[in-house]
């Protein structure tokens, strides 16, 4: 298969193409997403929960989001590879914001960026545009602003919320996002919205009517058990697998089963004798 570009986003789009994305946060899931064919990678700030054991998104630092985009990058041959500008990264400064993004392209190795927001967020989305680095926006639910939004909530489920995400999808594509992250919208909304625009949608928690879907790899694979969103499907049950293995790994240490003499190295028997 081809190498799945920001410009593949739209070809998508146009096609009837539905684009499939997952997260992934090192070498090893990475190689076998993108071996699978997933036709992206978000590296996604969700690592301060699902990898770093944190509350919440808030703590992924910058470094972070590097190292672990890095990593990603070098097991992702065919898919795109986004990594997520982390809480503060992109707040402060036009000039800082660049220099973050640019950061996550040269030193993490990542194709394109995200970031949440809309029109608030504008002025820094052209300038990214402008330096040449790919953007891809995210509206709804956006979990760096959880301390905001009271919560991990439906977004867009009034008149004054639903217009403003359809106006703030518009402005960001004028901006030049080449797709559109829609996270806890209702269906019908999001739908709306992918009408709305030419640019792609990506739906988690956002119904069928998306141009793609992303889920955290670790949830749909039930590798992450503190919370389950309602809109993640589990396609397997690895927690369980694991912790069943890793019992009888235990196991067997006790019993003397494992190690067998096919996981075990000879040495000469006359140099044995040397040693005593």
């Amino acid at each position: 298969m081809s190498k799945f570009t920001t410009a593949s986003f739209n070809k998508a789009k146009g096609e009837g193409h539905k684009i499939s994305m997952l997260t992934a946060y090192d070498y090893s899931t990475a190689k076998l997403l993108d071996e699978a064919g997933v036709d992206s990678i978000l590296v996604g700030d969700s690592l301060g929960m699902v990898v770093l054991g944190y509350e919440n998104t808030l703590q992924v630092t910058l470094e972070d989001m590097i190292h672990h985009t890095r990593a990603v990058a070098r097991g992702a041959k065919r898919a795109l590879v986004i990594g997520d500008m982390p809480f503060l990264s992109y707040h402060v400064s036009v000039e800082e914001t660049i220099k973050n993004a640019g950061r996550l392209i040269q030193e993490g190795n990542a194709h394109a960026v995200k970031l949440e927001g809309g029109r608030e967020v504008l002025d820094k989305v052209e300038a990214l545009v402008k330096a040449q680095i790919p953007v891809m926006g995210h509206l709804g639910l956006t979990p760096q602003s959880v301390n905001m939004l009271g919560g991990f909530k439906v977004q867009g489920k009034n008149e004054a919320q639903a217009k403003k995400m359809i106006e703030d999808a518009k402005l960001l594509q004028e901006a030049g996002v080449f797709a559109i992250v829609l996270e806890c919208v209702p269906e019908k909304l999001a739908k709306l919205i992918t009408e709305s625009i030419d640019i792609p949608t990506i739906g988690i928690g956002a119904g069928k009517y998306c141009d793609g879907q992303v889920l955290v790899t670790q949830d749909m694979l039930g590798m992450y058990s503190d919370f389950t969103p309602k809109f993640v499907k589990k396609y397997t049950d690895i927690g369980s697998i694991v912790k069943e293995a890793v019992a009888a790994y235990g196991k067997e240490i006790q019993e003397g089963v494992f190690p067998e003499a096919k996981h075990t190295f000879a040495i000469d028997e006359e140099t044995l004798k040397k040693l005593y």
